[in-house]
């Protein structure tokens, strides 16, 4: 006990601090890099352990989500690409009381942090358990994959934790860059093992419907394997590519990052669309992959297995053969299209005769006052670098249900291209609306914009 108490003395110190005991010698209590290879209880003792704690642990978490955010079902007018769900609108993060966003936009970081009025919203937003960590995916993604392949993608120890109104379309379009005339060919299916072949066979080449039919094959990871530490109450094959990025796109299941320790640290993971990455030159947390070869490499390598590579190999590595297989992979998913943006001419700017009044001024403050064109510049409106926004100016460190929140450091830009398409926003999915990620940067870019730039601003990026 002595050691875990100096550790939280420590934490809100120095991190130099926590990196001495991560090393140190302090019992069985002290900190590793490594997650445990031999278990010594029972997988029936764990499940019956975890079962029985989980109503608290989710009871935790949607305590929190509710005194950060306003969960109701709002849609707007406006669909997503497939017509399948509304877009949500409206800010959801919750104010201190007696505070107002105006008054908010009106004071420095220092005021804000010292007077701990900066929105509980805007803080770093935990994994449902963040001691525990791992894939959770939503119930509608486990109910399809049961029911099309019988795998079982639930989870006894949690659940999934934010409504299904502020995820992603279910199922997703698909656009290829190479048949823009098929338009959606997903048919309006989720695309699987027992379907691939007979919805791309004549749209593909061989080498790319054998690297979608890689990309749908399940492959053990950290939660859903044979071992006794998994956490799927039978034996499992694993999960898929598109278990996550379902349809090349995404379903809003969640993880942890592999590459950051201690486990407090590490940023829950709004999965991100697969779309356009053709465009994209960054991947992984820490964007040290380069391309969609690397990326496609280390995510089962590694990724899939919190970036031990110790379990990895203990729970079934399936190691990729780079000269083909990842090339196959990786050949597929270039393919994967932003959705359609018909307001859009060829330059990514808006046509001035499809577009209306608000998001014409909309896109004059994207590329003006509200300074976001510096980091997304159009046409596909990433400029493919990392930025760091420093929103611990605004709050001092703290701990969220396990999550440390403080500095999380750079971050990728990732496109904006159908960005409609992609809620939750940030990288770890702590901004529920294109409404809620306006006023966070109006505040971390001390921008003072007006309510109704606000809305225009909104308008703009619900037509890219």
């Amino acid at each position: 006990m002595l050691h875990v108490r100096m550790k939280h003395v420590c934490i809100g110190v120095s991190v130099v601090c926590l990196s001495v005991l991560s090393w140190s010698e302090a019992g069985a209590a002290a900190m590793s890099s490594y997650s445990p290879v031999v278990i010594k209880e029972d997988f029936a003792a764990t499940m019956a352990r975890m079962k029985a704690a989980k109503a608290e642990i989710m009871q935790r978490q949607m305590d929190l989500l509710n005194e950060r955010y306003d969960l109701s079902d709002r849609p707007s007018d406006v669909m997503m690409s497939a017509g399948r769900r509304a877009v949500q609108e409206g800010v959801r993060v919750k104010l201190p009381q007696g505070v107002t966003w105006k008054q908010l936009g009106n004071m420095t970081p220092d005021e804000i942090r010292d007077k701990n009025l900066w929105p509980k919203g805007f803080l770093p937003l935990p994994h449902p358990n963040h001691a525990e960590g791992g894939m959770v995916f939503p119930k509608f993604h486990i109910d399809e994959i049961k029911k099309q392949e019988g795998r079982d993608l639930t989870r006894f120890d949690l659940d999934f934790d934010l409504p299904d109104h502020f995820l992603p379309e279910y199922p997703p379009a698909i656009y290829l860059t190479t048949r823009p005339d098929l338009g959606d060919v997903s048919q309006g299916k989720v695309v699987t093992i027992m379907n691939y072949y007979e919805l791309f066979n004549g749209i593909l080449n061989p080498k790319q419907i054998e690297g979608l039919r890689l990309l749908v094959t399940p492959f053990p990871q950290q939660q859903f394997n044979m071992t006794e530490d998994r956490r799927s109450e039978l034996p499992h094959r694993g999960v898929t590519c598109f278990d996550c990025h379902v349809n090349g796109h995404s379903n809003g299941a969640t993880h942890l990052v592999g590459d950051i320790r201690p486990q407090e640290f590490r940023h829950r993971l709004d999965i991100p669309p697969l779309r356009g990455v053709n465009i994209q030159r960054l991947f992984g947390s820490q964007r040290a992959l380069k391309s969609i070869e690397d990326f496609t490499e280390f995510e089962q390598r590694a990724a899939y297995f919190d970036g031990d590579p110790v379990i990895a190999t203990k729970k079934g590595v399936n190691v990729l053969e780079r000269g083909s297989q990842v090339h196959f992979m990786a050949e597929f998913q270039a393919l994967l299209d932003f959705p359609p943006a018909p307001k859009l001419n060829l330059y990514g700017r808006l046509d001035p005769e499809k577009a209306d009044k608000s998001e014409l001024r909309g896109e004059e403050l994207f590329f003006g006052k509200a300074q976001c064109s510096v980091c997304h510049p159009a046409p596909y409106y990433t400029d493919n670098l990392m930025h760091n926004l420093k929103a611990e100016r605004f709050f001092k460190p703290q701990d969220v249900n396990g999550r440390w929140a403080s500095a999380d450091g750079p971050i990728k830009t990732f496109p904006l291209r159908g960005i409609k398409d992609s809620p939750p926003y940030l990288h770890d999915g702590r901004l529920l609306t294109l409404e809620d990620t306006v006023e966070f940067f109006n505040l971390i870019q001390g921008l003072k914009l007006s309510e109704q730039e606000k809305k225009d601003l909104v308008n703009f990026m619900r037509a890219l």
